[in-house]
């Protein structure tokens, strides 16, 4: 995380103290630097350069309008997973012409929504979507572009909960029936198919199965142009995964320089789908100590950020980087990180080495860029909170903290 750094003791994130942000927007919050999000879009659009492509961020990683509004002015495509993604990523700017709208379970108004606007081309993961796609498109007097999402068994190495591209997941249409799947979807009225996808999971570290999946895929390529359906645009989806504890992944050249190599004689253009890899390292959550307890022979920092501002350590067993706002030399505990939400899951990290800590310091959960706001709750009737770009040594509130007023506005206190 190049954009955070130590200085004089005090952590910064670019030219910024990340104690001035958070004295100025209060705590828990999180921190974005807009530098590491160009930088990596630019490694991903560079790397693929001299071949027909378009990086489609994947908007569920982090969908702030300010982000999506700045990889759209870096030229960026969105790949998105529901309706509400899709009035996202337009209210950001985007043209609906860059846009891929995946996921398993579209719903009648997503599908006109998405043909209204004429999005770049809709994924469809089973045989029954595509029967509702002809059957908006014919009622809307629209052309639809179409791609198809293919399973190709390829079992990424990664949490079982990341992992979408085996025979037994939801996702997609199993390869061996996907001749016969696409056969269909050229004959249907209203469809124009164009493309075919996979999509084998999320925080993967290696290429070994990123190449095995394209292999295939390819291979169905070139069945297809047999039986006259020609296919434009090979959709590689995303899932290159990011350092978290001592992982070491694949450079995006080193990733791109695979899947050409792979792709060689499809004559496609390429859609790609990064999201984590692109924002993940690029934000923290910032907290604040509440104050410390021993109890059972354990030590505990209870902070003011909790389960329901950042859940990938409860959910999935995550590993973040927590870092104190001022470097020290004070002793180390081996301590629980808690936060105050009714739930002996409410942690953000266990069993981890941490300098002394007393009510008021601040710590810094590091790699919380992606899925990290956009899986926050309201749980406890906690408020959502404020989240902020940087950039230089100028930084922006570009969502403010909730009130309460917002939290029970759509709601009645009046029973039956």
């Amino acid at each position: 995380m190049e954009h955070f750094e130590y200085r004089k003791n005090k952590l910064y994130c670019e030219e910024v103290p990340v104690a001035d942000a958070a004295r100025r927007v209060g705590t828990p919050c999180y921190i974005y630097s807009q530098s590491a999000i160009e930088r990596r879009f630019r490694e991903f659009d560079t790397a693929f350069a001299n071949v027909p492509h378009l990086v489609c961020y994947a908007v569920k990683a982090n969908s702030n309008l300010a982000v999506l509004a700045l990889l759209h002015r870096l030229g960026s495509g969105f790949d998105i997973v529901s309706g509400g993604e899709l009035q996202r990523a337009l209210r950001a700017g985007a043209d609906p012409g860059r846009i891929v709208f995946s996921g398993v379970g579209k719903t009648r108004a997503e599908i006109d929504l998405g043909i209204r606007h004429g999005i770049l081309q809709f994924n469809a993961e089973s045989d029954s979507e595509l029967d509702m796609l002809s059957g908006r498109a014919v009622a809307l007097r629209k052309t639809v572009r179409v791609g198809l999402r293919v399973n190709p068994d390829v079992k990424a190495e990664t949490h079982p909960y990341h992992t979408t591209g085996m025979r037994d997941h939801k996702f997609g249409v199993p390869l061996e029936k996907a001749v016969a799947v696409f056969r269909k979807a050229k004959r249907l009225p209203g469809l124009e198919v164009i493309g075919v996808g996979f999509h084998i999971g999320s925080q993967i570290t290696r290429l070994d199965p990123f190449a095995e999946a394209l292999e295939r895929i390819g291979r169905l390529v070139h069945e297809l142009r047999l039986s006259g359906i020609v296919i434009r645009h090979l959709d590689l989806g995303g899932g290159l995964g990011i350092a978290y504890k001592d992982e070491t992944p694949p450079e995006p050249r080193d990733y791109a320089r695979a899947m050409i190599r792979a792709a060689a004689g499809l004559d496609c253009r390429l859609l790609l789908e990064p999201g984590r890899a692109i924002v993940g390292n690029a934000g923290i959550l910032v907290a604040r100590v509440l104050r410390t307890k021993h109890s059972g022979g354990k030590r505990f920092i209870v902070v003011d950020a909790a389960m329901n501002d950042l859940i990938r350590p409860s959910l999935y067993g995550a590993y973040h980087h927590i870092r104190p706002e001022t470097a020290t030399r004070r002793r180390k505990w081996m301590v629980d990180v808690v936060g105050p939400v009714c739930e002996t899951g409410d942690f953000l990290a266990r069993d981890r080495r941490l300098p002394v800590m007393k009510a008021d310091d601040l710590l810094a959960i590091m790699s919380a860029g992606a899925y990290g706001f956009v899986q926050s709750s309201n749980y406890n009737s906690r408020l959502r909170i404020p989240e902020v770009m940087v950039k230089g040594s100028r930084f922006k509130v570009i969502r403010r903290r909730e009130r309460f007023e917002d939290i029970v506005r759509q709601e009645s206190c009046t029973p039956l």
